[in-house]
């Protein structure tokens, strides 16, 4: 066997080590991710027809997706929104806000190309479940049709990673529903900070 021959084949034998070795830490999502969201926030702006104020929520939780590809997904999602304390329109002195409970299912549609920052947008809907609370007038849970749309960036690490998303959220109305929230369509903006769980393609 020729000098030149073994060279080719060892350049070969490199070049196919490479290869599967990219392609086991290629960047990217994976098949499936886990989001961990240890802090966000919620804010719902002020009712236009009704007495309902303006209020902020602190937001964790967590969401699990399924990746058919590095483009398309589906999302499962829920949230814990915990009151604060924090003043309601005229409301004196401040009071603490209801607490609330999101769940939702979306698409997520991540930007193509194989980099580790992957931007994406997303959308879907779900339920809102606001606790009770006799102060402000809410006599028992109220849950109520949700919509949202958003994107945000997705920094991958291997099988780790870091996420940072916005969603534009839409309430929607119910008549019985008590007058500090829910009487007519209100919108929220929700913003969040996630650690990934990644599982890599192989």
């Amino acid at each position: 066997m020729t000098r030149a021959t073994v060279a080719f084949l060892a350049l070969i034998g490199i070049a196919g080590a490479g290869e599967a070795f990219g392609q086991e830490t290629a960047p990217g999502p994976g098949v499936a991710e886990i989001a961990v969201i240890p802090a966000g926030t919620t804010f719902f702006t002020e009712g236009k027809d009704t007495d309902g104020p303006s209020f902020g929520n602190y937001d964790l939780g967590a969401a699990v997706a399924g990746n058919f590809n590095r483009y398309v997904g589906l999302e499962g999602e829920i949230s814990g929104q915990i009151g604060i304390s924090q003043q309601l329109g005229n409301l004196l002195p401040a009071e603490r806000t209801p607490s609330l409970l999101n769940y939702s299912g979306n698409l997520v549609i991540a930007a193509a190309n194989r980099s580790s920052v992957v931007p994406y947008v997303t959308g879907g809907i779900g339920g809102l479940t606001m606790f009770e609370k006799p102060s402000l007038g809410i006599d028992r849970n109220e849950t109520f049709l949700t919509g949202n749309v958003g994107g945000g960036v997705k920094w991958y690490a291997g099988r780790w990673g870091l996420r940072g998303d916005y969603r534009f959220i839409a309430v929607q109305s119910k008549d019985d529903a008590p007058a500090f929230f829910g009487q007519e369509t209100r919108y929220g903006h929700r913003v969040y900070g996630a650690v990934l769980v990644n599982v890599p393609r192989r």
